[in-house]
């Protein structure tokens, strides 16, 4: 970049079913962010279909981004480089995203850099945290992913622990799908539970102090499919803001008691709550309580930062292009892209 220090990025996201562009300054100030949903697409199909997704990305982005330039007051010429999801996500919608970032890189002569998903959802949070730094504990949990992190320095991690079968977002869905509720099924069931009782039904906990950092929600969705369906064939009221709470409860405290640990073992007093599951309001509840008995503190995203965003993109962009990591035109994306990988 002949020396010049980057200022204004571009980021672009499209890993999933949220077509998002942004423009960001100097990693910290977001200029403008805009998040088209495909929810009430996909919503009747009780999850994301992806060529469903592919189609309205490729209808969705190039808008997208003309409205985050106007928002933001600049143009294209006015960029310093254009950061963009490259994986982990659908195969089919990070390709219309990462092809639209190759085109604007190539045709504007800007530096590309291509982005994790993953660390890109850990780096929403210091966007909204100026303060904070490393080292801490991240717990990036979202529909495709589960992940316990030690982040002891900027761009480095230490994966403690993952989901075995479903991710947290996924059960949500399902568990949603069961009873009723319509997708996406975190946000209903969220707000049914407040009216439950989370002590209702002995939901199990799976691997609750097996001493490792992996999570396991199979066993538990197939436990609420059980009891659902009995109560249904037996004709027995079945109150649904009971299932919702206890289901919720099972896959919280199981969460809190992993986090808390992991933040007790490493000695930090900072734990990062990412990705879209972390809207959550009681695990953020939960989570807070168990942390201050330890006398460490949560960080997490506002409700729209949680959300897939080109925000959180372009902020961590900016901070891999300080370091001189600028992608190739022919990086490719990746369906699957470990965290840490670029």
């Amino acid at each position: 970049m002949n020396g010049k220090k980057p200022g204004l990025v571009l980021g672009i996201e499209t890993s999933c079913d949220e077509t998002s562009a942004a423009v960001v300054r100097e990693g910290k100030e977001v200029l403008s962010l805009v998040i088209s949903s495909q929810a009430k697409l996909h919503s009747r199909y009780g999850g994301v279909v992806p060529e469903l997704a592919s189609r309205a990305h490729l209808e969705a982005l190039l808008p997208a981004v003309e409205e985050a330039l106007g928002d933001a007051g600049v143009g294209l010429e006015d960029l310093d480089a254009v950061a963009v999801t490259r994986g982990p996500g659908l195969i089919g919608s990070l390709l219309v995203g990462l092809t639209a970032a190759k085109a604007i890189s190539f045709a504007m002569d800007l530096p590309l850099v291509a982005v994790n998903h993953l660390e890109a959802h850990i780096y929403a949070a210091f966007l909204e945290y100026p303060e904070l730094e490393p080292p801490l504990v991240a717990f990036v949990v979202s529909g495709g992913h589960t992940l316990l992190v030690y982040m002891p320095r900027h761009l480095e991690y230490e994966v403690l622990g993952e989901t075995l079968d479903d991710a947290a977002g996924e059960a949500y869905d399902k568990v949603a799908r069961i009873l009723d509720l319509g997708y996406p099924g975190g946000p209903v069931i969220d707000r049914l539970a407040r009216e439950g009782d989370p002590h209702a039904i002995p939901f199990p906990r799976a691997l609750m102090r097996d001493g490792t950092y992996n999570f396991s929600l199979s066993g538990l969705k197939t436990a609420v499919a059980q009891y659902v369906r009995k109560a249904r064939e037996s004709g027995l009221p079945l109150r649904v803001e009971d299932v919702a709470a206890s289901f919720q409860a099972a896959v919280v405290e199981v969460q809190v008691e992993k986090i808390t640990r992991a933040a007790r073992e490493k000695g930090v007093d900072r734990v990062v709550l990412a990705g879209g599951v972390a809207a959550n309001t009681y695990l953020r509840e939960k989570l807070r309580e168990g942390l201050k008995e330890l006398g460490a503190s949560l960080y997490h995203p506002s409700i729209k930062l949680c959300l897939d965003n080109a925000a959180m993109v372009a902020s961590l962009g900016y901070r891999l292009l300080g370091e001189g990591m600028i992608s190739s035109l022919e990086v490719e994306a990746s369906a699957v892209l470990p965290l840490g990988s670029r």
